[in-house]
């Protein structure tokens, strides 16, 4: 393919026809692979949706899609975060939704078309992908190909990160994904250090009962989830709109009975949640809840497993008081009263050596490896 044989389009969200081309571009380019996940339909609509995300009350995005010969073979958003840029004093825009075929041309006409948007708003560095939301999973896979993706989780083709290092990228940061199984004996001595904690720390561990109770517990994990990651990679404070929307996702994947917060006294101090993999489930849905799509994922709920964690967060200050031990010895509990066949802890930040080294203490297998890149874009003088 030639550049010149290459049709950009921006996407117009109020135009059906093109939102369908976008969303339809990696179920047309995985129809066969057997690893891929398909996203709900509804939620790649609703980042289109200018009326009804949050996101855009207080920053702006752009959709651009690939074409030859009438077809689509790419894809990207390009998102200007505001609220991160204003929180890291930074000017970056960030891509997500890049899905293409093997092509550089395609890949260079896709990331041109991203950057001459980031530029023109005074942006000079693209990174990705990384989506909209702070819960969106980030990278390209550049291990782990053989894997199913899992929940959420984002599978590319190996050509994704080739492609972009052909046309300049760079590395950023690694994500880093493993698993556990119930063959997988965490050692006697943390079970020791737990016993020891709950006798001296005033340290709990609370369960829910129904996703009534923990949605009333949301404003209280939303400090956790505001305050415990203000070191990580990406990191912004979020604002209420956007946690209620990441709350409402995360209560439509949830068994409340594996959510887990700590508690010292009234004040919670971190929280480790855990998830049906309901990754199977999508896949026969095809990303569609209706009509039966829906059922599909209920049934899931109850019955799936295999089991996704995203680690355990705590506030900084109690960091290091044993309350990570607590939460360790009850995700082995959780995979065990379950009957978990596997649980996969998702995306830890390589530079996280704190939760890698306690991840490598309870024998956790690495098998995935996502990779955000970077692209210095200039100036747009």
């Amino acid at each position: 393919m030639t550049a010149s044989s290459i049709r950009l389009v921006r996407v117009d969200p109020r135009d059906r026809k093109q939102v369908a081309q976008f969303v339809s571009v990696p179920f047309e380019l995985y129809r066969n692979c057997a690893q891929w996940v398909p996203p709900l339909i509804s939620s790649v609509k609703l980042a289109l949706d200018r009326k009804r995300h949050p996101f855009y009350r207080h920053s702006d995005a752009a959709f651009f899609l690939a074409e030859r010969d009438g077809m689509a073979v790419g894809r990207i958003g390009v998102f200007d975060n505001r609220h991160y840029n204003d929180y890291n004093h930074s000017r970056v825009a960030f891509f997500y939704y890049f899905d293409l075929v093997e092509d550089v041309e395609v890949a260079a006409a896709l990331v041109a078309a991203a950057g001459n948007w980031a530029r023109a708003r005074g942006l000079t560095t693209l990174m990705g992908p990384k989506g909209m939301l702070r819960s969106d999973a980030y990278g390209v896979l550049v291990e782990g190909f053989q894997y199913f993706a899992g929940m959420g989780l984002p599978y590319t083709y190996p050509y994704y990160s080739r492609l972009l290092e052909e046309i300049g990228f760079v590395k950023e940061v690694d994500y880093l994904t493993g698993y556990l199984t119930p063959e997988d004996q965490i050692p006697d001595r943390l079970f020791r250090l737990v016993k020891r904690i709950r006798a001296r720390s005033g340290f709990e561990v609370k369960s829910f009962a129904s996703k009534r109770e923990l949605r009333r517990w949301i404003p209280r994990i939303h400090r956790i989830n505001n305050e415990a990651f203000t070191e990580v990679w990406g990191y912004y404070p979020v604002d209420r709109a956007e946690i209620q929307m990441i709350a409402d996702q995360l209560l439509s994947v949830a068994d409340p009975s594996l959510m887990k917060v700590v508690v010292l006294g009234e004040e919670v101090v971190g929280f480790a949640f855990v998830f049906p993999d309901l990754g199977m489930a999508l896949r026969s849905t095809g990303g569609r809840l209706w009509p039966f799509g829906w059922i599909r994922l209920l049934v899931a709920l109850k019955r799936s497993r295999a089991l996704q964690g995203n680690g355990v967060g705590l506030l900084p200050e109690y960091q290091g008081l044993g309350a990570s031990a607590m939460m360790y010895v009850e995700l082995h509990d959780i995979i065990r009263a379950r009957d978990a066949k596997h649980f996969e802890l998702i995306q830890v930040m390589e530079t996280n050596t704190k939760s890698l080294g306690d991840m490598n203490m309870l024998g956790i297998h690495w098998h995935k490896l996502h990779r955000v890149y970077r692209l210095e874009l200039g100036s747009s003088n």
